[in-house]
């Protein structure tokens, strides 16, 4: 080939180029000249080594030969200079190099106008700024990706789908056992016998890892993982079958040779002292085995991943205790209440929401009290707080107050809390204003009324017995806590009996996703078993949107007519006797013991008098039979009864004392006909 002088001087400049090869090549793809760089001490012997050969001999990279082949034929064909990176091994390279990345220029030779008369190959090594432009991209992504999860186990997959196959081949995660249960992580350096669980895997899918992610197992002895533990020490070498380290680990050596494995770091997840866990990165195959600024930079990689690694227990142990003391808060299973003419069940699916509560309350008068409650955050803060607030509700409750009287004084006792929780030392405890929310109702199983009142809750559900659906639109109350003092509304809707009531903290807005299926199929027909149609309204929460909540279905009834006597009783001093006579009359159809007739017949008696005397017509005896028996005197008027201690010359007064102490529990409850005074007496089992 006759080389154009200006093509003669471009050669010569540009073979001038540290790390640079500049490789002339005829019209029939052979090297007429080889310039190495001028720092290369085996410029020569590679000269004459190159000279004749055929190019895609000496650099078979890419694909391979023919591939390298094909690639100078369509530049000499098309006269179109060309860029590539590629990766292979070059003809003369020794066996330590291994695969390495070169960039080529390729320049057609000779006047355009004419066909090229050879190729100019201009190729410059470029593994060790590969290798530098993986690290930073490794780096990149796991800045990215790690600690953006508070589970455990994700960080760690987190870790290893950053770094593969970028920076390694193959990456393992083992961690401390109790680590990933929430516990300390114990201090360095870690024993022997200490379990590590296998957390995250990523590699190749033609090989078998050594042991399944979930595995745990203690590292073998003496290893470079145990080493590594042992002295909090990173540890870069290299592997293969007559690695002496291997004898004690089979499952570990055959995996490495399945997958050709050559070059391992192993590196301690430490932190403060403590051990939390081992980060193993290999490589295999033709890629160059790992070098100490590899292990500088995995170093710093772990670090980064040890301080995520341990938010992500800090927060594990924080749930867990969390979890603890919300199960510990919580009511046992609404199925094990003893409650009159209504069928309740729940059903609570954790999340991070550590603030969901529900209650079912027995009520004077037969009554039951359905309740679902959201505080706002997670943590044992919250828990603590959701705790507080269904206290208070069981207590107003004993109370026997309307239910937007209820949620009123509710907001008082919320709006203390968030004053006490502003008053706590910086750090000690969450500063953000105390957000709840609240759903209170009342089913009376006489009237087969519900009445309901919210404080910032979602509406409840109501499905019949035909299967008709309807949101009962409760009228909003303020959320609690806040500052909005707006009277709360309540809302009074007659259900027939076998109807299904749903309460539910969290969004409505989560029913109305696409793919979830509407209420109304979900809760039909609604005489299924309550659990089963309980545990149909769950499936159908998008659970992956799901924070932590709380569902609560109730099944109404009515009280049987035999279990119950009604009176209307004559405003004048005789009625206490005939209040008598027909409570013993009653309670004798019943077949009640003689001593619990006249406990009653007492009961009776004093509670009619407090009416006539104090009260106004017109005046209803009734009396309740469930597990107890209930008596109730009715009147119109509002003044309220006071337990008194008369003194023993006194002739009176002691009326309602006598009545507490026959009464496992009295009260009185008010409504906008007057007020009902109550006592329970227990019935023998």
């Amino acid at each position: 080939m006759t080389v154009d002088p200006l093509d003669s001087v471009l050669l010569d400049a540009l073979s001038g180029g540290t790390g640079v090869r500049l490789y002339a090549l005829d019209d029939k793809l052979r090297i007429v000249r080889a310039d190495s760089p001028r720092d290369s001490s085996s410029a020569a012997a590679d000269e004459e080594f190159l000279l004749g050969r055929h190019f895609a001999e000496v650099y078979p990279v890419g694909g391979g030969r023919a591939e390298m082949e094909e690639l100078l034929a369509g530049v000499l064909r098309r006269q179109a200079h060309l860029h590539r990176h590629l990766r292979g091994r070059r003809a003369l390279a020794q066996e330590r190099e291994g695969t390495r990345t070169y960039s080529m220029s390729f320049h057609p030779l000779g006047d355009p106008a004419e066909p090229p008369t050879g190729i100019a190959v201009l190729v410059a090594d470029v593994t060790e700024q590969e290798c530098a432009r993986a690290r930073a991209a490794s780096l990149d992504a796991v800045r990215r990706r790690v600690g953006q999860s508070l589970d455990l186990a994700a960080t760690c997959e987190d870790l290893v789908q950053a770094v593969v196959p970028g920076f390694a081949d193959i990456a393992v995660v083992e961690i401390v056992d109790e680590v990933l249960r929430g516990a300390e992580a114990p201090s360095g350096p870690l024993g022997r016998d200490t379990p590590l669980r296998r957390t995250a895997f990523a590699g190749p899918d033609d090989g078998e890892p050594a042991h399944p992610v979930g595995d745990v197992r203690s590292m073998p002895h003496p290893s470079p993982y145990s080493l590594a533990l042992s002295d909090l020490r990173p540890r870069l070498l290299e592997v293969g079958p007559d690695s002496g380290w291997l004898a004690g680990d089979p499952p570990r050596a055959r995996s490495i040779a399945e997958y050709g494995s050559h070059s391992l770091i192993v590196l301690p997840l430490t932190l403060r002292g403590t051990v939390l866990g081992l980060l193993s990165l290999y490589r295999r195959g033709g890629n160059p085995a790992y070098t100490q600024e590899d292990v500088s930079f995995a170093t710093t990689l772990a670090t980064h991943t040890a301080v995520s690694i341990d938010n992500a227990r800090r927060y594990q142990r924080e749930h867990t205790i969390a979890s603890t003391v919300q199960r510990r808060l919580l009511p046992p299973d609404a199925e094990s209440r003893a409650l009159v003419a209504v069928e309740a069940v729940h059903a609570y699916l954790p999340g991070r929401n550590s603030g969901c509560w529900f209650d079912t309350i027995p009520l004077s008068g037969a009554r039951t009290a359905l309740v679902v409650g959201q505080v706002k955050g997670h943590g044992i803060h919250t828990a603590a707080v959701m705790g507080q607030l269904r206290t208070a509700v069981q207590t107003l409750a004993a109370l026997d107050l309307e239910p937007d009287e209820l949620l009123a004084r509710l907001n008082d006792t919320a709006r203390v809390l968030d004053r006490e929780r502003h008053a706590l030392p910086v750090g000690d405890g969450p500063s953000d204003p105390l957000e709840a929310a609240c759903l209170y109702a009342v089913y009376d199983p006489f009237s087969r009324r519900c009445t309901m009142a919210r404080s910032g809750h979602p509406v409840p559900v109501v499905v019949a017995p035909d299967g008709r659906t309807a949101t009962l639109n409760v009228p909003e109350g303020p959320a609690l806590a806040s500052s909005d003092r707006a009277p709360f509304g309540t809302l009074s809707a007659v259900l027939e009996p076998g109807s299904l009531v749903a309460l539910y903290s969290g969004s409505r807005v989560l029913l109305d996703k696409p793919g979830t299926r509407p209420l109304s199929e979900v809760l039909t027909p609604p005489d299924r078993p309550l659990r089963a149609l309980c545990d149909a309204l769950v499936y159908n929460f998008p659970a992956p949107e799901l924070d932590g909540a709380v569902v609560l279905l109730a099944r109404t009834g009515s009280f049987a007519s035999e279990q119950q006597a009604t009176w209307e009783l004559a405003h004048d001093l005789r009625d206490p006797g005939a209040a008598r006579a027909l409570a013993r009359e009653q309670l004798t159809a019943w077949r009640l013991p003689d001593e619990t007739v006249g406990t009653v017949e007492l009961v009776v008696s004093e509670l009619v008098t407090n009416a006539v005397r104090h009260g106004t017509a017109p005046v209803t005896l009734r009396l309740i039979r469930t597990s107890s028996l209930t008596c109730e005197v009715h009147d119109t008027s509002p003044s309220a009864p006071h337990l008194r201690h008369a003194q023993t010359v006194d002739e009176g007064g002691r009326g309602l004392f006598i009545v507490s102490q026959l009464a496992s529990a009295w009260g009185t409850r008010y409504t906008g006909q007057g007020k009902t005074i109550w006592a329970e007496v227990p019935l023998p089992s």
